[in-house]
């Protein structure tokens, strides 16, 4: 007997696939052919729509992990950003599609794009926010429980908290990684030479850290003896290694835009 593959869920589609995934309104979203003034509109369109989705996702599990946090579950806030930091390397791994762009080419279609800028990405701002809220609420832990997160230079995977360290590190380390492939596809890409304004304003934003304590304590650590490691380039407050990313001088130019990519 022929077996019923007609669908039962609601919606627009010829399947419960797509209707699920809601398809019909999923691939209407992009440009048609007669409205681009060139072809590649599709794969800068694509590249950045499903980065909204992946930061879409790295937001919600974010927030769920600042849930988690203060309910003391440390071993599903690790988990949840874990997943997060995945989204977010994916994010990177899909810039090499830029690889296939010329500089003429996106200058060709810059008059499509209109004003738009990576400072309006609402995925990037709620990351942001979220990080933020992670960072205090982490905080919040340590003071609860007496720890000095100078002592958390030291990794042991026993510990639950070494271990959310890890994770929250893993996190920020990502972060800067997609805006060193950032910063490079700008130079690639969008036309800045090395040295312009907006080449390194993007390079300054390479280094700046959701977590700075954390990174202190990793590169110079110490066992609560005041024996500590070897100078770094962590011991100067001015070093834009540590750039704290909810001041304002790092909010403006957090904002600033950059031309060559939505994020």
């Amino acid at each position: 007997m022929k077996q019923d593959r007609s669908p039962v869920l609601p919606g627009d589609g010829a399947t419960d696939y797509a209707r699920y995934m809601r398809l019909e309104a999923l691939l209407v979203l992009q440009r048609r052919p007669e409205e681009m003034i060139h072809r590649d509109e599709l794969l800068f369109q694509v590249v950045h729509q499903s980065t909204e989705l992946w930061l879409k996702l790295a937001a919600a599990e974010l927030i769920e992990a600042v849930t988690r946090l203060r309910a003391g579950e440390l071993a599903a806030t690790e988990s949840l950003l874990a997943r997060a930091t995945l989204g977010i390397r994916l994010v990177t791994d899909q810039l090499e599609m830029f690889r296939h762009l010329s500089p003429a080419d996106f200058q060709a279609m810059q008059p499509a794009l209109g004003k738009g800028s990576g400072a309006e990405s609402p995925g990037w701002r709620q990351v942001q926010a979220t990080s933020r809220q992670l960072g205090q609420a982490f905080g919040e832990h340590l003071e609860a429980h007496g720890i000095d997160p100078a002592l958390l230079g030291q990794p042991d995977p026993a510990n639950p908290v070494q271990r959310l360290v890890e994770a929250l590190i893993e996190w920020d380390e990502r972060v800067s990684l997609w805006r060193t492939r950032h910063y490079q596809v700008a130079l690639r890409v969008g036309g800045h030479a090395p040295g312009g304004a907006e080449a390194t304003m993007l390079a300054k934003l390479v280094g700046y850290r959701f977590f700075p304590e954390l990174w202190r304590a990793r590169l110079k650590p110490t066992d609560g003896s005041g024996d500590e490691s070897r100078s770094t380039v962590l011991d100067n407050p001015r070093s834009p290694e540590i750039g704290n990313p909810s001041s304002p001088a790092c909010a403006a130019t957090e904002m600033s835009r950059c031309g060559s990519c939505v994020n």
